[in-house]
């Protein structure tokens, strides 16, 4: 069961996707004004020149009829003319901006420079990020299994993760460092997307007169689907723009995004971005993070100190949501819907205190692997770079290093017989695992200063 924006209940169904945002049919169904639509339009006009009906909607990711009356609109007041098409009605006109139209937009420019898909209104992302919500997933050990098969986990560990994502909530990875924190971090969000279905994200939206962009390519990645869609014939493109029922194009469809920020995460990450030029806004790292995971590597090496992020975080961990403010003093609220994830080499009752640490309902500590773990981890690394077994190898690692004063990592495994692999491309050798490459490769890997 989740929250609606509305203070409704939603039921998760329980089905691979997320039920996707209809297409409107009006205006008033888009969630936008008459005069949102006019100067978004004289802007996209302005900058890119004429268009022809069909493509104006495709570019808004919006059906002709929802842009039909502010078209017309701008038609009767001499900020657009019609140069040419009737094949098919006014979708195939062609729009041109009149000298009127262009000083308008001008006008628009100096209040909001957005160009691109049309915004989906505020309560429209609120509702449709709870419908996603990372809380819904259902997990159990059976599920899990498919997406950490590429990792060796002990049992422990594999049993703590679990509740974890069926809470929701967020979670304390500890432990020395190169022992698959952030791996882990990744094979949870590659589990969400198959128990939870993938989901969708708008190009941006609206909050009073403000536009928030929140779809990144840098941080999301759109489905094969969904590309596909994109790139698909006039005539299927013609058949989405004019029916009813489709899907809205100004939410793309992506896998669920797995965010990961390290020591460079600053205080004003976490707020809106402003760009006083064009005078719109880019949606903070953790807004873009709803509907995955969050995880915060390196907690405690952080510009912002564990404290200072308490503070600014003590109300999302809580109520699952989050307000933030524009330019002008207004606060907005927001989903806080992704299981956070703060990943730590360093002992987290340094890093926090006790309220800090309530509010983050498990911790899972990571310890350096036995030699069992170990060796299943080489042996498999070993089998990706086509190399021979050789337990000589092992021996010798943990004979001068793993049993006198260096714990094991599991990343040793892939980062010593990678540089095995360099040393024998670099000498024109046929890739061989021995003892004495293994040796040569660990003096140059492993400090023991």
């Amino acid at each position: 069961m989740i929250r609606s924006s509305k203070g409704a209940t939603l039921e998760w169904e329980g089905t691979n996707l997320p039920e996707a945002p209809t297409a409107p049919e009006t205006m008033e169904q888009a969630g936008l004004s008459l005069g949102f639509m006019n100067a978004l339009i004289l802007r996209t006009l302005y900058t890119r020149g004429g268009m022809v009906g069909l493509d104006l909607a495709r570019f808004l990711c919006l059906p002709f009829k929802v842009i039909e009356e502010p078209l017309q609109f701008l038609k009767d007041e001499k900020c657009l003319e019609v140069t040419g098409g009737d094949l098919i009605g006014r979708v195939s006109y062609r729009f041109m901006i009149t000298d009127l139209g262009r000083a308008r937009a001008q006008e628009a420019m100096k209040l909001c420079g957005y160009i691109g898909p049309a915004p989906v209104p505020l309560d429209d992302y609120v509702e449709q990020s709870y419908r996603q919500a990372v809380t819904g997933i259902h997990c159990d050990p059976e599920s899990l299994r498919t997406s950490f098969s590429h990792l060796v986990l002990p049992e422990a560990l594999f049993n703590a993760i679990g509740p974890a994502i069926v809470s929701g909530k967020s979670a304390f990875l500890y432990g020395p460092p190169g022992n698959g924190k952030t791996s882990i971090a990744t094979a949870i969000g590659d589990f969400m997307t198959r128990a939870g279905g993938e989901i969708y994200v708008p190009h941006a939206f609206l909050s009073d007169d403000s536009v928030i962009t929140v779809f990144d390519k840098a941080v999301h990645q759109a489905s094969e689907e969904d590309g596909r869609d994109r790139f698909e014939d006039n005539e299927a493109t013609i058949r989405r723009l004019l029916n009813a029922g489709a899907v809205d194009a100004r939410w793309v469809r992506i896998r669920r995004p797995v965010l990961i920020t390290g020591g460079e995460l600053n205080l004003a990450m976490l707020d809106l971005r402003y760009n006083p030029e064009s005078n719109f806004y880019q949606a903070p790292l953790h807004i873009k993070a709803n509907g995955g995971v969050f995880l915060i590597d390196d907690f405690g090496r952080q510009l912002v100190s564990p404290k200072e992020l308490l503070n600014r975080w003590i109300l999302p961990l809580e109520s699952r949501h989050d307000y933030l403010t524009t330019a002008d003093g207004k606060k907005f609220e927001v989903p806080f819907e992704e299981l956070i994830i703060f990943s730590t080499n360093l002992d987290p009752r340094d890093l926090v205190d006790e309220a800090f640490l309530r509010r983050i309902r498990h911790k899972v500590e990571i310890r350096a692997p036995e030699r069992e773990v170990y060796e299943r981890i080489f042996t498999m690394n070993a089998r990706r770079l086509g190399m021979n077994q050789c337990g000589e190898a092992i021996d010798y690692l943990y004979d001068r290093y793993y049993l006198q004063n260096r714990s094991p990592r599991c990343s040793d495994c892939r980062d010593l017989l990678e540089i095995v692999q360099a040393i024998c491309r670099y000498r024109k050798q046929p890739v061989q695992l021995t003892k004495d490459l293994m040796a040569e490769a660990a003096d140059t890997f492993i400090s023991e200063f």
